[in-house]
């Protein structure tokens, strides 16, 4: 696990840049203790990041549920009597583990998941200005976009455009300016700036600046605006910040149904993150779905223990590990650490952050999901992608993730229903074992993304040292996530000594560099192959 160390240990800090606010935001906005927040955050990284089988997802409070959490919280009596609840939540996820629900993240289109990951990066990007520019009212990790205070997206940044703060969104600048300069320049000239991140280098400079312009009238920057890291007054009191689990109200139905509700909702948000972050992968790895909800199961059954909030695999903090080269668990890992170490040790300091330079760093993050470019890919592959991809998105920004990706399934299925019917085979498998194991498969007449799950099954069992003849003679439709599940497997069939001879009506092609490139001439009508 740490034989890449030399990329996951500054990603871990880069990642632990970006949760460590979103830890304590996601508890404001759900009306619990801030503490528990960066319990969760810890939770997630350490226990989660442990026992998961995603190489690069990292775990924490999820903002999609703080509306969950802040109405639980009311009706059921506190924040013990709450915790209950996230205890129960973590044992059904395990249930669901068991009863293998995790096939599920098969059947979301790949359109709904770029979608997704863009509607993120955009509001990512949108919430965040309000903090660039220092408006100390907006609630860091509110993510709907009619927030807890009454306002929405869109009337915030209005709000802060008239609440300027000179010196926090000077160091923003400064800050941008650097992370810029360190991915752009900087880090393709010496080992020396790969080593030492960018993020890194702007919070330092950050922390200096609010030091040095602390007493300065126009260029001091509020305590309001600056990361608010609860303060121990000793090791041993640290304890007093914990909040425990109430079981004497475990007999309580309210308590069971939040606990199915938290189970139910969290087991989405990380299925659909484990989609988007196998997606992000550059290494093309698969996550076990199943072998992640048990995870997160126990996560969420230890963070309730301990006074934690709710956790998922969220796709902020997922993405910026990728984004800052991380390879395996361990920064998840590594992450969790500086969360817990950091909170003990040096949580003054961490409370002299501009929020400002924070949010410099997620404009990164956001941008990296949210590239323009994304739009035009997506409508040079017709409509039946883009359409699903716009909805998507825009059900993200103006309402929340869980409705915009609802949305995006609903358009996607229309799609395919309008595109096709229902096959009863889409498979098969013909073993002709002579010396070498050979096997042909045979792609049905219409293949959408609902038969995703068992392509990648198929492909994924495959022994190692086969031939495979991929026959798409019958083959009139073909979904692009198909395509895309080819691609993948390509890349990972020359690590399997796996040879591929595809067999289709525009002849036959042995171990083509990309799948990819060989559909590409089909119409953008349809994705006939005929």
């Amino acid at each position: 696990m740490f034989k890449h160390i030399k990329n996951d240990l500054p990603a871990s800090i880069v990642v632990f840049f970006v949760a460590l606010p979103l830890c304590l935001g996601i508890a404001l906005a759900s009306g619990a203790p801030l503490f528990s927040g960066l319990i969760a955050g810890i939770i997630g990284g350490i226990v989660v990041g442990a026992l998961s089988g995603s190489q690069i997802g990292v775990s924490g409070p999820a903002a999609g549920l703080a509306a969950i959490v802040l109405t639980a919280i009311g009706t059921l009596g506190g924040f013990e009597n709450f915790l209950v609840a996230v205890v129960l939540g973590g044992l059904i996820q395990m249930l669901f583990s068991v009863l293998k629900a995790g096939v599920i993240a098969y059947y979301f289109p790949s359109s709904v998941i770029k979608g997704m990951l863009t509607g993120i990066g955009i509001i990512i990007i949108l919430k965040q200005i309000p903090h660039f520019f220092g408006y100390s009212e907006n609630t860091e990790g509110d993510f709907a976009f009619f927030q807890v205070d009454g306002e929405n997206t869109f009337t915030e940044i209005i709000n802060s455009l008239n609440f300027i703060s000179p010196g926090a969104t000077i160091i923003a600048v400064v800050a941008l300016s650097i992370l810029i300069l360190w991915d752009k320049v900087l880090s393709k000239k010496s080992k020396v700036f790969q080593l030492v991140q960018g993020p890194l280098v702007a919070v330092v400079v950050g922390i200096l600046f609010y030091v040095f312009t602390k007493d300065n009238s126009g260029l001091a920057i509020s305590d309001k605006l600056l990361v608010s890291v609860p303060i121990p007054e000793s090791v041993e009191s640290l304890g007093t910040l914990l909040s425990f689990p109430n079981f004497g109200v475990i007999g309580n139905p309210e308590i069971w149904i939040t606990a199915f509700t938290i189970a139910l909702v969290a087991s989405l948000e990380t299925l659909l993150c484990v989609e988007a972050t196998d997606k992000l992968d550059p290494h093309k790895r698969t996550t076990p779905t199943n072998k992640e909800l048990f995870a997160q199961g126990i996560g969420n059954s230890i963070s309730g223990l301990l006074g934690g909030l709710p956790v998922t695999q969220v796709i902020v903090r997922s993405s910026a590990n990728i984004q800052s080269g991380g390879r395996t668990k361990a920064s998840a890992i590594i992450h969790g650490f500086f969360l817990l170490i950091s909170v003990i040790l040096i949580p003054r300091l961490l409370n002299m952050i501009p929020l400002s330079v924070l949010a410099a760093i997620l404009f990164i993050v956001g941008y990296k999901l949210a590239k323009p470019a994304l739009f035009k890919k997506m409508y040079e592959l017709g409509w039946k992608q883009f359409v699903p991809f716009v909805v998507t998105v825009f059900g993200i920004v103006f309402t929340d993730l869980l409705i915009g990706i609802g949305l995006g399934l609903m358009v996607g299925i229309v799609v395919i229903l309008l595109k096709s019917y229902q096959n009863s085979h889409f498979l098969h498998i013909e073993d002709k074992s002579n010396g070498k194991h050979k096997i042909k498969m045979t792609l049905a007449e219409e293949v959408t993304f609902f038969n995703k799950g068992a392509i990648l099954k198929e492909l994924d069992s495959l022994p190692n040292d086969t031939y495979l003849e991929l026959s798409l003679l019958n083959t009139r439709y073909l979904d692009n996530d198909i395509i895309e599940i080819l691609e993948d497997f390509a890349f990972k069939a020359k690590e399997r000594n796996i040879d591929i001879k595809l067999i289709s009506k525009r002849g036959v092609e042995e171990n083509p560099a990309s799948f990819i490139e060989f559909f590409r001439t089909r119409p953008k009508s349809s994705l006939s192959l005929s």
